[in-house]
């Protein structure tokens, strides 16, 4: 009667909202400064005041139609100039607005490169730990995704396992840096590296092997680093982009695909684009926030705030005993859990409070992910449950 795959996935949510709705039941029970939700990656910073300004100011003196009407597939014309010359004023990329592609986030731009790149057997690779939606995504759009298994130490590329899982039927690479869960960050060292592999590959079987740079935590990093642009150091990349987490927008869905000129055949590439965003429904980005963000293009945000959270989160785990890696970027620690079996771990931490989701949902068992985009104060609040929940562990093996 109906699609025993989409009523499985509709039925059975992700470990991580299904932890974010336990801790909206529980804060109604016990009070929502008792419970500490480090579950969803959902940003803290409020919302710059220049792009409340500025969508008042479009509500208020623009032609209505203008805001709210439709806009052709790809988007405003006018906004993609914007942000392409943006764009080539930041990284030195050669755009302009025909390489853009307006989309309803980073979820939807990630989904659609798939959908427009796969083809019968051919097969998407991501590095663990990596965000579980991909597998969701990949298979959705008739491919297969292959995981290379995490680099523990550092959570950067292990090129021995990356290379042994690139296959005649290989499609593409996904590189999500600043990334989720992790925070780590890859140099530009790393991606040249990942660009000569993939060259030597694509020699090998005779075909492109595209990168699909899903960036939707770029602007989030620390300590002085920066986030290379990989379309200048290999020239089949496809760029995805959400303005979630740096304008910390998650719940009015705006981003956008990038194609470069450099792609294998640029005007297939981008027309299978368009062609798979109308499959997905695309109708267009939405109006009004296609005019905020030309309108706010090249203005940042103060982030400066995750930078304190990490710090705080990360000094006050590794003093309690937990073994993590700093994090370079993007919102979330990954330590390692305290047991083996970290879904195991995360159901004990339950019991203080503490909401963290499991690693083995990010393709990396026995660590587990913290969220720090939530108030300072309510990391202040819970160390001192990480501490009893060490304590805990510590008395098991006394």
């Amino acid at each position: 009667m109906v699609s025993e795959q989409m009523y499985e996935l509709g039925t059975k949510k992700s470990t991580i909202r299904t932890i974010f709705e336990y801790g909206q039941k529980r804060a109604a029970e016990v009070g929502a400064e008792n419970v500490f939700d480090f579950s969803l990656g959902n940003p803290s910073v409020p919302t710059p005041d220049f792009i409340r300004d500025a969508a008042v100011d479009i509500l208020t003196h623009s032609d209505p139609m203008e805001v709210h009407g439709y806009t052709i597939a790809p988007g405003k014309p006018q906004g993609r100039e914007i942000l392409a010359a943006d764009l080539k004023k930041r990284f030195g990329m050669e755009l302009t607005g025909k390489n853009l592609f307006l989309t309803a986030g980073a979820a939807a731009s990630v989904t659609i490169a798939f959908k427009a790149l796969a083809e019968s057997g051919d097969e998407f690779v991501t590095i663990a730990p990596f965000f579980p939606e991909y597998r969701v995504f990949v298979e959705a759009c008739g491919g297969k995704l292959v995981v290379v298994p995490a680099k523990t130490d550092d959570f950067q590329i292990d090129f021995a396992a990356l290379e042994a899982s690139i296959t005649a039927h290989t499609k593409a690479v996904i590189i999500n840096s600043p990334n989720n869960p992790s925070g780590a960050v890859y140099s530009a060292e790393t991606i040249r590296r990942l660009a000569e592999l993939l060259h030597a590959k694509e020699q090998t079987y005779g075909h492109p092997i595209f990168i699909i740079a899903d960036e939707p935590y770029r602007e989030i990093v620390y300590d002085g680093l920066s986030v290379p642009c990989i379309p200048l150091l290999y020239e089949n990349t496809i760029v995805c982009y959400s303005y979630s987490k740096s304008f910390s927008l998650p719940g009015e869905r705006i981003g956008y695909i990038v194609v470069p000129d450099s792609v294998a055949d640029f005007a297939r590439v981008y027309g299978a684009m368009a062609g798979a965003a109308r499959v997905l429904t695309h109708v267009n980005a939405p109006s009004l926030w296609q005019l905020v963000i030309a309108r706010c293009a090249g203005k940042s945000a103060d982030l400066s705030t995750y930078a304190h959270n990490a710090s705080l989160l990360y000094n006050g785990l590794t003093a309690a005993g937990f073994e993590c890696m700093r994090p370079q970027g993007a919102f979330y620690l990954f330590p390692k859990a305290l047991e083996e079996d970290d879904a195991a771990f995360c159901a004990r931490a339950r019991e203080f409070d503490l909401l963290l989701v499991p690693g083995a949902d990010f393709g990396c068992p026995g660590y587990f992910r913290a969220a720090y985009c939530v108030r300072t104060a309510m990391i202040e609040r819970a160390l001192p449950r990480f501490r009893k929940l060490a304590e805990s562990y510590n008395k098991i093996h006394e």
